[in-house]
C-alpha cells in the first residue's frame, strides 16, 4: 500500500489518537489547529496553524501540502470548500456532503427528521433573541437550547422556566463557534438513558457496529462513558437502523459517533459526528479487539476491518481543569496507576480552562461484568488527578 498523505483539521485529544493510529500504518499525516501546541500535533510528522474559518488560509494550506486525504475533527471550519477539494482528487473523510451536513446542526437534523423520517425531537430554529423567545413558546417548557454550529457540548443548556430564556440566548451565542449565529430549540425528552453507538462504514466491506456506549452529561459535554451498557435488543436493532440509514444518506467511509436517547416512546436519535466520538475514548480500555481510533483509520484507507469484537467491559471518566492557566502539571497519577486494570491519558494541553477536558481515566473488567462498576471506579479515579500550575 503507497504512503497517503493526510491532512487532520483539527488537533485535540481524538485527533491524536486518529494521528497515532495513521501512523502505526505507514500514512504521513500534517495536524492543523488554530493553536500550536494541541495535542495531535505533538506527534504529527508537521504542523499548521490556521484559522480554519478563513477559506483562503484553508486552501492555501492545502494547496501547499497536498494532501491525499483531509480528515475533518472539529466543527469550526469552512466545509463548503470540501466540495471543491473533492473535485480535485482529494478524498474528503467521509465525504464532503458529510462533513458539510454534520458541522451545521440544522442540516443534519432536517435530513433525519424531514428526508429519512427518523425520530427525532420536535425542533424550531432561531436567528435572534424574538425568534428564540418564539420558538420556545412553541416547543413549550422544559426544552433544550444549542447552537446550530458548537462542539463539546458549548452553549447548550436546559430550559426549565421562563427566567431562563434570555439567559440560554446568551449561552448560546457566547458557545457557538465560527460566524454561523443561529440556535436549534428541541422539545425536552424524558429519555431513561442516552447511547451512543459508533458505527463504522467500510468501502470494501459491510457497516459494522460497535457495542453500545452509555454515558453522562453535564453542562452539555460527556463526563463518563462505559461499554457496554445494558440496551434492549429490539431498541438496539432500531438504533443500527436508524444508523445505517442516515450514514447511507450522508455517504463515505469511517467511524461515526451516533447519540440516541431511549425513552418510553422509543429510540430517538439526536446527534452525529462523522469521526471518532469523545464518549468512544473508553475504547481505550482495551474494550474492544479495535479501538475507536483503529477503526476510523482502517476504514478511511480503505483497510479490511473483519470484525468489531467485545473483550472487555470498560469506563472511561474525564479529568477536568478547575481555572485558567498555562504550563499545567499533574499530580496523583502513581496513586491512580497503582489500580490493576487501569490506564490514564493526559493530553498534554497547553492550558487550561474551567471545565476543560485534560485527561481521562481508563478502567477494564471482564467482558461479562457490568460496565457501570468500571464507571464508578473511573470516576472515583479521576479525582485523585490534580492540576497545578507552574
Amino acid at each position: 500500500m503507497k504512503q497517503k498523505k493526510v491532512m487532520l483539521l483539527g488537533s485535540g485529544e481524538l485527533g491524536k489518537e486518529v494521528v497515532i493510529a495513521l501512523q502505526r500504518l505507514g500514512q504521513h499525516v500534517i495536524a492543523v489547529d488554530s493553536y500550536a501546541g494541541a495535542p495531535a500535533m505533538q506527534v504529527a510528522h508537521e504542523f499548521e496553524v490556521i484559522n480554519m474559518l478563513d477559506a483562503g488560509a484553508l486552501d492555501g494550506v492545502v494547496a501547499k501540502h497536498q494532501p491525499d486525504l483531509i480528515v475533518p475533527e472539529i466543527e469550526a471550519i469552512r466545509t463548503e470548500r470540501f466540495y471543491d477539494y473533492e473535485k480535485q482528487g482529494i478524498t474528503v473523510v467521509p465525504s464532503a456532503k458529510a462533513a458539510n451536513y454534520t458541522m451545521n446542526r440544522k442540516a443534519i437534523r432536517d435530513l433525519a427528521a424531514k428526508e429519512l423520517g427518523l425520530r427525532t425531537a420536535k425542533y424550531e430554529y432561531a436567528t435572534d433573541a424574538e425568534g428564540f423567545e418564539r420558538a420556545v413558546k412553541k416547543i413549550g417548557i422544559p426544552c433544550v437550547a444549542k447552537p446550530l454550529m458548537s462542539s463539546s457540548g458549548k452553549g447548550q443548556s436546559v430550559i426549565k422556566s421562563k427566567e431562563d430564556i434570555s439567559k440560554a440566548w446568551t449561552y448560546a451565542m457566547e458557545g457557538s463557534r465560527g460566524d454561523y449565529k443561529e440556535v436549534i430549540v428541541e422539545e425536552f425528552i424524558k429519555f431513561e438513558s442516552e447511547i451512543t453507538l459508533l458505527t463504522v462504514t467500510q468501502k470494501n466491506g459491510p457497516t459494522l457496529f460497535c457495542p453500545p456506549i452509555g454515558h453522562r452529561q453535564e453542562r452539555g459535554d460527556y463526563q463518563e462513558s462505559w461499554q457496554p451498557c445494558v440496551i434492549n435488543q429490539n431498541e438496539l436493532k432500531e438504533a443500527q437502523a436508524m444508523a445505517d440509514k442516515v450514514t447511507k444518506a450522508l455517504t463515505g467511509f469511517g467511524i461515526w459517533g451516533i447519540e440516541f436517547f431511549l425513552s418510553t416512546k422509543g429510540v430517538y436519535f439526536s446527534e452525529l459526528s462523522p469521526r471518532p466520538h469523545d464518549t468512544g475514548m473508553v475504547t481505550l480500555a482495551n474494550t474492544q479487539n479495535l479501538n475507536e481510533f483503529e477503526l476510523h483509520a482502517r476504514a478511511i484507507l480503505g483497510l479490511p476491518i473483519p470484525e468489531v469484537q467485545l473483550l472487555r467491559s470498560g469506563a472511561s471518566a474525564v479529568i477536568l481543569a478547575s481555572n485558567e492557566g498555562g504550563r499545567p502539571e499533574f499530580e496523583g497519577q502513581a496513586e491512580v496507576l497503582k489500580e490493576e486494570n487501569t490506564e490514564l491519558r493526559i493530553f498534554n494541553k497547553p492550558t487550561t480552562r474551567p471545565y476543560r477536558r485534560m485527561g481521562v481515566v481508563l478502567c477494564n473488567g471482564k467482558p461479562e461484568a457490568d460496565a457501570t462498576i468500571e464507571k464508578d471506579r473511573a470516576v472515583r479515579l479521576s479525582k485523585r488527578i490534580k492540576i497545578h500550575h507552574t
